[in-house]
């Protein structure tokens, strides 16, 4: 019979903390005797609210647990007077705690517990810039911390068979044997907390995989089709469009359905391009066969609202039906100014289209007088994959040609919106992901953090993509220099537990690393990773040197 995959995690679940007490009443109670027996088989820990407990679990077994902490004052300062004189000064300290594994995992998978926890525990450490770990470690496993780099300070505490060594690990040295811990835990059965970076897929909050776990249910169902107009409602509030229309595929769907509308209108188009999504959405236009010339500027530019506004002007005989652009384009991280084009389409009266994939949710959009604007689930509206949408204030059933019934946005507004078969799992998810959030809040904080970000990296010399013009806080391109590799930065921070977006084509060429601030997240994670970028950077310098300093050591002998 085949055992079930051990998942990694934090604890968050009831049922969770609740074994987590019966494990340490095992541990240290019946086994090491620190604590006196009671008539309840379980232990809660007198830290219980400000640990964080990094477990491991078969199914629904817990079978190893560690805890963290970072409050002072620790168990171990009731234990040695002037603890910090034992300790490298200027480090951010954390408690590790409570280590145990069931009996029963202690033989052929003790290994691969234990290398899971202390692989998750190294994260997390990165996540909250801990710099330095202290434990009181059972005299009975000496060999294996120290195996682990921890250096042993202090006197033994506690008495008779309940005996602890003070110790005490740096990042530095834990962060070795980690890595190697990272290497062999099986990707499918590893769930650390993600650190994620990267535009799409995006790190996503817990009550929206809950949502997205519900049982399917039928999308003629009323309930369904209740939560689905609710899910339209809070969209359009959110982007002051009046209408939206929801599409199973993703942004790139949404883009072709934009090409599908604008060849039911007459007249020429006008598109403007500044990198690699500018350039997808000429592809967009050839592939629908639509009339329309191009504006293009050089990657790592802005767009040039006075060439913009010159070029619509020329053409004042027959003016351009339509203008599309990336509202943000994707590539550089470069804003256009919408109030700016709207001013220009409005006057010209040019339809304006934008491609909106990396902006809404990211940050203030208002679509009022937009004629079409894309978005995808994926990204900044922080749920799955797998929905797209589009954006509209017209009466959908303008022009004459017959489209494709996937395609027909008019179809879908006569349809309720639901023509077609329809994910209610992504639709909760989606749901889940949008309603009740402080919008103001987020895009403050993300703004904050990004501003926090660039300031970090300019000041340690890194050249970003969009210095002096509007970008989007949501998106940070670095180029590197020559002498740096991206690829080989963005898996050494990949191995650090970091997400970064280096693999696409546009960006290998470029040389380019682009950090998102997409998904879920929080300042102590910026903060770990301008720390891990630092590290990363000095790895990367090292084997440059190395044989220099070889060589003029040579020389000397």
């Amino acid at each position: 019979m085949n055992q079930e995959p051990l998942t990694f995690k934090v604890a968050t679940e009831d049922w969770e903390v609740e074994q987590i007490h019966h494990l340490n009443y095992k541990t240290f109670v019946e086994e090491i005797p620190q604590h006196q027996p009671s008539a309840s088989p379980r232990l809660v820990d007198k830290f219980h609210a400000e640990n964080t407990y990094l477990i491991c679990l078969q199914g629904r077994k817990l079978v190893g647990m560690l805890a963290v902490r970072g409050a002072r004052p620790f168990s171990l300062d009731q234990k040695l007077p002037n603890l910090d004189s034992y300790l490298p000064p200027g480090r951010i300290i954390c408690e590790i705690r409570l280590l145990a594994i069931e009996k029963r995992f202690r033989g052929a998978r003790g290994g691969q517990v234990l290398q899971g926890i202390l692989a998750l525990l190294w994260q997390h450490g990165v996540e909250k810039n801990y710099g330095l770990a202290i434990i009181s470690g059972t005299t009975r496993q000496f060999k294996l911390y120290q195996h682990l780099g921890f250096v042993p300070f202090g006197l033994v505490v506690g008495s008779g068979d309940a005996q602890f060594q003070p110790m005490y690990v740096t990042l530095e040295t834990f962060e070795v044997t980690a890595r190697e811990f990272l290497r062999s835990s099986p990707a499918r059965s590893f769930h650390p907390n993600a650190v994620n970076f990267l535009p799409g897929p995006v790190a996503i909050r817990r009550e929206v995989r809950r949502a997205f776990e519900q049982a399917p249910e039928s999308h003629r169902g009323d309930s369904f089709k209740k939560d689905f107009q609710a899910t339209k409602e809070t969209l359009c509030e959110l982007t002051r469009a009046k209408s939206v229309e929801i599409f199973m595929g993703s942004g790139t769907l949404a883009n072709d359905i934009v090409a599908a509308q604008l060849s039911r209108l007459e007249g020429r188009g006008l598109i403007l391009s500044s990198g690699e999504f500018g350039e997808r959405l000429v592809d967009h236009a050839h592939r629908s066969d639509l009339a329309f010339d191009t504006l293009a500027f050089e990657w790592g530019d802005p767009i040039d609202l006075a060439a913009v506004e010159q070029k619509l002007r020329s053409q004042k005989k027959t003016p351009y039906a339509w203008l599309w652009c990336a509202h943000c384009e994707t590539s550089t991280g470069y804003l256009a100014d919408l109030d700016a084009l709207k001013k220009m389409c409005a006057e010209t009266q040019t339809r304006l289209c934008l491609d909106c994939i990396s902006t809404i949710g990211a940050l203030p959009v208002d679509l009022t007088d937009v004629y079409l604007a894309s978005c995808a689930s994926g990204k900044a509206l922080r749920a799955y994959p797998g929905l797209s949408m589009i954006f509209y204030n017209h009466d959908a059933s303008e022009g004459t040609r017959k489209l494709p019934r996937y395609f027909d946005l008019d179809f879908y507004a006569r349809q309720e919106g639901i023509p077609f078969t329809f994910s209610s799992n992504l639709l909760h998810a989606l749901r889940a992901a949008v309603r009740r959030v402080n919008w103001e809040k987020r895009f403050a904080e993300t703004a904050e953090w990004s501003m926090w970000l660039r300031e970090q990296l300019t000041g340690s010399g890194f050249q970003l993509i969009g210095g002096g013009a509007p970008v989007s806080p949501a998106v940070i391109t670095i180029k590197l220099p020559p002498e740096m590799d991206s690829v080989k930065m963005g898996g050494t921070m990949q191995e650090a537990g970091y997400l970064l977006s280096f693999n696409s084509e546009y960006l290998r060429r470029k040389n380019w690393i682009q950090i998102c601030l997409m998904g879920e997240c929080t300042r102590e994670k910026v903060v770990a990773l301008s720390n891990a970028i630092h590290r990363a950077v000095k790895r990367q310098a090292e084997p440059t040197r190395q044989p220099a300093e070889a060589a003029h050591s040579k020389a000397r002998h």
